[in-house]
């Protein structure tokens, strides 16, 4: 790159102050709203209230599925669900509970075009999951089918991953995984019918194998219920050349059975 070119492009790039100039001028144009209906914030999120009623998870939790312990029970100990049957997966890590506090900002983002609280969710997802993005060697966003995406128009897994692979510094896969079945919703379902509903299911195009293989790959979604849509994600991965795979989500439920998202 010559001189020339480089002031050229040195003087149309924008720098942190004039980013930073840009979004206080649309935030004085369209201030932003609470996502919980309360006073407006200095920022896209919740208020100091709606903060306070969030279950955000911290340890104790399960290593292997993320779900809350009452008490310490030890560094990787796990729950016995995950010791009576092992996870394709083998880590996962909620930011919260999903529950009447949680499900609206992530409804908003999934079924309501708020895609700019992707950003917001890749935060916490960067708390809870801190040790799995230090291990992590790239992310990869839960696919939707082909069909659904083009209902949906984006991909709300893929929104959230995005910034989270900015934030954390990790190479991220947008297409390393893709969904070659269009399946049921899985609200409503058993355990084992959640499994067979999304069974082969995901696939690792043999294009994109070389991303996957000898990699550490975090997953990542924005609810997990039953971890049944993960495993299935995990693999195929692993199935794929990927070492490991680790699962983060926005929120995890507590209880699965009869659980709609």
């Amino acid at each position: 790159m010559s001189l020339q070119d480089g002031l050229s492009e040195a003087w149309w790039k924008p720098g942190p102050r004039m980013k930073s100039a840009a979004r206080s001028a649309l935030d004085l144009l369209f201030p932003p709203q609470a996502l919980d209906d309360g006073p407006r914030p200095l920022a896209t999120g919740l208020t100091a209230a709606g903060w306070s009623q969030i279950s955000f998870l911290d340890d104790p939790v399960c290593d292997g599925c993320g779900t809350p312990f009452e008490y310490p029970l030890g560094e990787g100990v796990r729950c016995a669900a995950c010791m009576a049957r092992p996870r394709a997966f083998d880590r996962a890590r909620a930011a919260c509970l999903y529950d009447d506090a949680s499900r609206g900002p992530i409804l908003q983002l999934k079924h309501a075009d708020r895609t700019d609280l992707a950003p917001l969710f890749a935060r916490w997802i960067s708390r809870a999951g801190r040790r799995l993005l230090e291990d992590a060697d790239a992310i990869a966003p839960v696919p939707l089918h082909p069909t659904r995406l083009l209902g949906r128009r984006y991909n709300q897994a893929a929104e959230i991953a995005r910034p989270l692979s900015r934030l954390a510094r990790v190479a991220y896969l947008p297409d390393a995984l893709v969904r070659v079945r269009a399946t049921q919703t899985q609200g409503g379902k058993s355990g084992s019918g959640r499994r067979r509903n999304v069974a082969a299911a995901f696939h690792v195009p043999a294009s994109r194998a070389k991303q996957v293989a000898g990699k550490r790959i975090l997953l990542i979604d924005d609810v997990m219920t039953t971890g049944a849509t993960v495993e299935g994600c995990a693999r195929a991965l692993l199935k794929a050349g990927a070492s490991c795979v680790d699962v983060a989500v926005v929120a995890r439920v507590k209880e699965a059975a009869n659980t709609t998202i």
